[in-house]
């Protein structure tokens, strides 16, 4: 029996998060799954079982414990383990060969390394007959995005979507075997995508990047545990008129010179619907106005942020000749050169 390197089997390093051990293995899954290697299936069969067997012990936080206490005083702990169950067999034949152990060895369908050290330990439930009990496993919280525009932001409220989202195998519970076969519905990888309905609570005011908690809607539990929660991170589309800054909006309004020069009273857009502003006589171009109150509402909190319109001059064109003559006169009466 030799030594096998789970680490290096899904080329990770030791100190590996879960979530890249997770990652290594569902890409190496994809990859060495005999179904997509038509060519070379019996290798692609042998590599798939060692990338299932290493992430069955580097997956499960007590196996991987095990598995790195072992380091290398493996052999010792082997001749151990081999006491261990050859006095466990003696003790199931006196009881008449029940069997409430993880099975013989060889029963598991990896490797005999494997079956020494781990065949009994907090094996993930399978479809078959003998798993007599599990820990109950809070299912593991999932991300998804969702596209909102501004006004969804703005008015918030309820909204139906339906996203794709990635949970665990319902028949193989994630192992990516069924009954000692690769599962057929997931292919070996222990993960499924479905699309699914949601009734999702926005937030008025919600910011882009921001997350909705959706709770006891992620992964499934094992062994009766609880579902985890499914995360929802908030996309908004980009907005044709608005510049959104924290609770605050920028827009640019087109305006006349004249308008500019001599004052007026103009429509402005709001999210809740338009306002009358006024132009102040001799307001520059590029001005910017706030309109206090006529923002985003602010989250979790009361109140609006402000709307602040930038006056966009506009220069008539196709001018006829008596606007020219009379841009000349207002230039000349500017320059103090009157005619």
């Amino acid at each position: 029996m030799n030594y096998k390197d789970y680490y290096a089997t899904l080329g990770v390093p030791k100190n590996a998060a879960e979530k890249d051990i997770k990652s290594a293995y569902r890409k190496l899954a994809r990859k060495w799954h005999p179904d997509a290697n038509p060519t070379n299936q019996h290798e692609a069969e042998e590599k798939f079982k060692d990338i299932q067997e290493a992430y069955e012990v580097l997956g499960d936080p007590e196996k991987r414990r095990k598995y790195d206490v072992l380091g290398s005083d493996w052999q010792r702990a082997a001749r151990e383990a081999e006491q261990q169950r050859n006095y466990r067999a003696t003790q199931n034949d006196d009881l008449g060969n029940f069997n409430f152990g993880g099975g013989a060895a060889g029963a598991s369908g990896f490797s005999d390394f494997f079956d020494m050290f781990f065949s009994g330990i907090g094996r993930r439930p399978s479809a078959g007959p003998t798993n007599f009990a599990t820990t109950p496993k809070r299912g593991e919280d999932l991300e998804s995005t969702i596209e909102l525009t501004l006004n969804d932001a703005f008015e918030g409220g309820k909204k139906t979507v339906t996203l794709q989202v990635e949970d665990i195998c319902a028949r193989c519970h994630g192992s990516g075997t069924d009954r000692n076969r690769i599962c057929t519905q997931c292919h070996g990888t222990g993960r499924v995508r479905e699309t699914k309905k949601f009734d999702v609570t926005i937030p008025r005011g919600v910011r882009d990047g921001q997350r909705i908690r959706l709770a006891k809607q992620g992964g499934s539990g094992s062994g009766g545990g609880p579902r985890g929660d499914l995360y929802l991170i908030v996309h908004l589309t980009e907005d044709d008129r608005y510049e959104r800054k924290g609770d605050d909006l920028y827009l640019d309004l087109p305006v006349s010179v004249y308008d500019l020069a001599l004052g007026a009273e103009v429509r402005v857009p709001t999210l809740n619907g338009d306002v009358t502003m006024t132009i102040p006589a001799g307001t520059q171009n590029n001005k910017m106005l706030r309109l206090s109150g006529k923002g985003m509402p602010k989250l979790k909190a009361t109140g609006y942020g402000d709307e602040y319109v930038r006056l966009i001059g506009q220069l008539p064109t196709n001018l006829t000749d008596k606007e020219q003559k009379l841009f000349r006169e207002l230039a000349g009466l500017r320059n103090g050169k009157v005619e």
